[in-house]
């Protein structure tokens, strides 16, 4: 497995003793971390993203399994220790972080998973695929402002520069090299403090129902909350309410 350098995005101090990671979602980039990362570094956190293999300015490879983005991000750590204290992920980043974190206990002190997508089944992988090709090949800004009308339109312009940006090879394979799509087991063994940001079953969750329910009973670390309202990418859609959430997690396990 080849190990790939990650581009970086930073925002507030580097010299900040409190650090942090945030990983996007399939067809993203580091930019579009940009409301979590700004919070944080007001909260005075040196606050970093990163464009995961085959998005935004990352190399690209032959190969986009979960085990290969987890390698990849694993070996990005903070300027001054090596070890984060909190590594944010959505989709199929938290996928990644988890695990990363996994494989490496010590990379992070403490994980945020958003709406993660652990397990999914061949129906919802292929509307994945689907989805990334429609983004990538045919999605405009007007298109994905009328399907988000809610979106700050920084994240609407910033979704279709960053899915045209990435690698259609590689939004393809993320899901082909993903079969199956599971790191349930991975995500059993954390031994750090993990909380779930999860969107409503029936706005497009992939945390819900009796797979979150198994998680919470299988691991003690693993707490979870529904941000009210949001769908899959709840951070998009409810800025406020998940950067909320993320300090109140935060003030009690730091």
């Amino acid at each position: 497995m080849v190990t790939l350098t990650l581009p970086r995005l930073h925002w507030g101090e580097t010299t900040s003793e409190r650090t942090a990671l945030m990983i996007h979602g399939l067809g993203s980039s580091a930019q579009t971390c940009w409301q979590v990362m700004e919070a944080l570094a007001a909260d005075g956190w040196s606050a970093t993203a990163v464009d995961l293999r085959g998005h935004g300015l990352a190399p690209r490879a032959s190969t986009y399994s979960i085990a290969d983005f987890a390698h990849d991000v694993k070996a990005v750590h903070p300027e001054s220790t090596s070890s984060w204290d909190v590594v944010i992920g959505h989709s199929i980043g938290a996928a990644c972080a988890v695990v990363a974190s996994s494989l490496e206990p010590t990379w992070a002190e403490r994980l945020v998973l958003i709406d993660p997508a652990l397990a999914l089944d061949d129906e919802t992988r292929n509307q994945v695929l689907e989805n990334q090709r429609a983004g990538h090949l045919r999605q405009g800004v007007d298109e994905v402002a009328a399907l988000n009308p809610h979106w700050h339109p920084q994240d609407v312009q910033l979704k279709v520069s960053s899915n045209r940006a990435a690698s259609l090879y590689a939004l393809e394979h993320a899901v082909m090299d993903n079969d199956p799509w599971d790191v349930t087991n991975y995500a059993h063994s954390l031994g750090i403090p993990t909380h779930v940001l999860g969107a409503e079953a029936t706005l497009g969750s992939m945390f819900y129902g009796s797979y979150a329910e198994d998680m919470l009973a299988t691991n003690s670390q693993v707490s979870y909350e529904v941000i009210a309202g949001s769908g899959h990418s709840v951070h998009r859609d409810k800025p406020a309410e998940t950067i909320a959430a993320l300090r109140a997690f935060l003030a009690r396990t730091l």
